[in-house]
Formats: structure tokens, C-alpha cells, sequence
């Protein structure tokens, strides 16, 4: 039998993230999102003493950058002591962003941080606040920004009955394609590995692979532009003697970035889609339970809005100046602000495509052959193949193509059936069906 104990699992901190494209955002939003990570570690210093948990495990990414700004470094110096001071252990790991490599001030850490080094898989016992053993704790940091071999592979557990086992890893589990192919392993292997707990950094999305062994993404700690969307923070994790272990998100983010789906389906003026939207913002205010936050509006559905959205671009741009104009309204009471990030228009005309594909005609056999297309990835690959081949021939171009490609075919395939269904249809609603967007240029790189 072990003891019980507590701890928390965090990972990718990127404190000072620059967040680069939100040039139309006023000042206090970019001041803001500035401070954003620098808070988000203070609140996990706080979780940690008020939560008493006996150690923390951070996978990976402290930093944005592998030369570290000195600022980031204090920062995190003086939040550590913290951790210190009040008898809570600290076990690191480095990423792919923050190598070992990377330059780093000469500094003095805290006897109770351990940092595990680049050269191989390491593994530190880790105590509760009354001294006794609670786990070992497994790890290995990045030499190097770029790591693609297997290091799970060489991760082995202790020997000692009853004693919990935890890892930590940076790295992609089953080839997540969102994400560099760093440290790339399997779940089925991690689960097969003799540990309790994986404790992952790299994927942005926190996320249970599995439980009993568990297999856990606690995602970031703030979201750094508008595709890491909702809650972001970190786990803490109680286990018990017997072993049992439940896991607790807490958020610690202070901006949050959401998306804001709304429907055109039966709005048929101006009025009631800026009703509609301001609705959506609030709801989403609600939600963020007083943060500020960030938002992309995606417009979405059939109606018969479609045709002034697809039509006139100038109407998307002056949607997302009015929407802006009217969250300033409000800022300090639903939420402390909110900034409209940008607006998309997905939208459709009021066209009933079931009804068209039943048709025994050259538009429902041109429809039925999209939605088979659609549903066969070799079809639909080879489909795009031709139709963009004479991009592709270009040396230069063939690899942007296929990127696009592989990110976009589904939209594209969605689109050209919007066209073909509006000109063959003769409904001059479809002439331009394409999609609209208003929207600053998205920072973020690769996690």
C-alpha cells in the first residue's frame, strides 16, 4: 500500500508569448493578453498552496521561446520561491519551445526545483509534506528544439511495490496532426509501460487518453490566440493509498478565446442577425464566469441573409465594425471586455440540396456524386488532385497546394457544391458563393 497524496499536473506555461495578430485590438486587450501568461503561472502558484498540494509536475514549454526573455525568468524565479517557501516540490521537463539549448540567465533556483536534464530519461523520488515517499517521478528535457525520435521508449519504472509511478513527457501521442511530430509514441504503448500517470505537454487541448494507467494532457495554462479556444489550465490529482486517482481541472487562464456559431436560419433583417449575435456574445460572457475574452464570430446556416453576406463584402465588415461597437457598450458588466477578433460567413441560400440530389436530373446526379466524394477520402483526394493539378505542377507552389489541400478539401468540396447548385438552379442568391471574411491575421505557431 502507498500513501495518499496530492499533486498537479500542468504544462505548456509559454510565458511571454508575444501573441501576434490582433493589430486592430486596442491597447488594455493587448496589454492584456500580454500580462495573460505571467498571470496564469501566479494562479497556479496559488492553486498549489491553497489546494496544499505536496509537489508539481510541469511538462514541457515553460517558455515561448528557447531564448527565454529575462523577464520570463524572474517571473517564474519568483513565483517558484513561492512554491518553496511553502514546502510544495517542483519537478520540470523543457520542450520543444524552451530547449535546453536555448540561452537562460544565470540564476539561482530553489533547492526544491528539479529540473530534469536533456542526455537521458532520468527518475527523482518525490515526498509528501510529511516526508513521506510518494512517487517517482520519470523524465527527460529537449537538447534541442527538434526531437523526433521515440523517447517514451526509453522510460522505465522504478522498482518498488506500491509506489506511485508518474512521467513526464512532451511529446505526440498517435500523431496528432495539429501538432509537430515531436517525441512521437503511441497511447497503446504508454498504457503498456508500467507507469500510473503520463503527464503530457505539447498538445494545447487538455485531454484523458486513458485511465488506470491514466494518459493525461493537461493543455496549456492560457490560450494564445483564437483557435486554443474555452478553459485552459491545469489537473490537480489526488491518489489515494490504495492507489485510486481522480483528477480536478482548474482554470487558470485570465483572457479566454472563444468562437461564436451563429446560425442565419430564419433571421431575415439586419436587425435581428445583430440581435442574434449580441445574444451569442453574452452567452459566451457567461460562460467565461467574468473574464474577459477574446471572440471570432462564425456565421453559419441557410437564409436569406446569404445573399447580402456573400454578395457584399463591405456588409461583413460593417457587421463586425457594429458588433464591436456594441461590446464596448457593455464592457465592465457582462464580462470585463470583449474584443471581436473577426467574422467569418459560411453561410448557404435557401436551397433544399436533399431535395435537389433526389432529382432524377444532371444537378441531383452532380450532388450525389459530391456526397459519395465526400465520404471517400481516396475519392475526394483524387478529386482535388485533378481539379488542382495545374497549380500543382508548379515546383513552387506544390507544397503550399497540398497543405491547403489537406486542411481545406472538405470546405472546398462544400463550396463548389454551393456554386454549382446555385448556377445550375439559376439562383442569382448562389452567383458568388464564397466565403467571406472579415478577420485580423491569426498568430499562433505550431504548438
Amino acid at each position: 500500500m502507498g500513501v495518499s497524496f496530492r499533486f498537479i499536473h500542468a504544462a505548456d506555461l509559454h510565458v511571454d508569448s508575444p501573441f501576434r495578430g490582433l493589430p486592430e485590438a486596442p491597447p488594455h486587450v493587448r496589454e492584456a493578453l500580454g500580462f495573460s501568461t505571467f498571470q496564469a503561472v501566479r494562479r497556479l502558484v496559488e492553486t498549489a498552496i491553497r489546494e496544499q498540494v505536496d509537489f508539481v509536475v510541469i511538462a514541457g514549454d515553460l517558455y515561448d521561446t528557447a531564448d527565454r526573455s529575462l523577464r520570463a525568468q524572474l517571473t517564474l524565479q519568483r513565483e517558484w520561491q513561492q512554491l518553496h517557501a511553502h514546502g510544495v516540490r517542483l519537478f520540470v521537463i523543457h520542450g520543444n519551445h524552451d530547449p535546453l539549448s536555448g540561452g537562460k540567465a544565470d540564476l539561482a533556483w530553489p533547492e526544491t526545483v528539479r529540473f530534469f536534464g536533456a542526455d537521458k530519461v532520468s527518475s527523482m523520488p518525490a515526498y509528501t509534506r510529511a516526508g513521506e515517499l510518494a512517487a517517482y517521478v520519470h523524465g527527460i528535457s529537449y537538447g534541442t528544439r527538434v526531437v523526433t525520435t521515440n523517447l517514451a521508449s526509453s522510460y522505465k519504472p522504478v522498482d518498488g511495490a506500491g509506489v506511485y509511478q508518474i512521467a513526464l513527457l512532451h511529446g505526440n501521442v498517435d500523431g496528432n496532426a495539429g501538432h509537430d511530430p515531436y517525441a512521437p509514441c503511441s497511447l497503446q504503448e504508454l498504457a503498456s509501460a508500467g507507469f500510473h500517470y503520463w503527464a503530457l505537454g505539447h498538445i494545447h487541448q487538455r485531454a484523458v487518453l486513458h485511465t488506470y494507467p491514466h494518459v493525461v494532457y493537461a493543455g496549456n495554462t492560457q490560450g494564445r490566440h483564437v483557435k486554443e479556444t474555452g478553459p485552459k489550465g491545469c489537473y490537480i490529482v489526488d491518489v489515494s493509498p490504495s492507489l485510486e486517482t481522480k483528477l480536478q481541472f482548474v482554470a487558470l487562464d485570465s483572457v479566454r478565446f472563444e468562437t461564436l456559431r451563429v446560425s442565419i436560419e430564419g433571421l431575415r433583417t439586419e436587425q435581428s442577425l445583430m440581435d442574434e449575435l449580441e445574444r451569442a456574445a453574452l452567452e459566451a460572457a457567461a460562460k467565461c464566469e467574468g473574464r474577459p475574452f477574446v471572440a471570432r464570430v462564425r456565421l453559419e446556416g441557410r437564409g436569406s441573409l446569404h445573399e447580402l453576406l456573400a454578395v457584399n463584402p463591405v456588409a461583413a465588415a460593417d457587421l463586425l465594425g457594429g458588433l464591436r461597437e456594441r461590446m464596448a457598450q457593455w464592457d465592465g458588466q457582462s464580462a470585463p471586455w470583449c474584443w471581436i477578433s473577426g467574422l467569418e460567413a459560411e453561410t448557404g441560400a435557401e436551397l433544399d440540396m436533399a431535395a435537389l440530389a433526389d432529382e432524377d436530373s444532371f444537378i441531383g446526379e452532380l450532388l450525389r456524386g459530391s456526397y459519395a466524394a465526400e465520404g471517400e477520402a481516396r475519392e475526394l483526394q483524387s478529386l482535388m488532385d485533378e481539379a488542382l493539378q495545374p497549380l500543382s505542377a508548379h515546383a513552387r507552389l506544390r507544397k503550399l497546394v497540398r497543405s491547403l489541400q489537406e486542411e481545406h478539401a472538405q470546405l472546398w468540396l462544400e463550396q463548389a457544391r454551393e456554386l454549382a447548385a446555385g448556377y445550375l438552379t439559376e439562383d442569382t442568391a448562389v452567383r458568388s458563393e464564397e466565403i467571406v471574411r472579415v478577420d485580423e491575421r491569426q498568430g499562433g505557431e505550431t504548438a
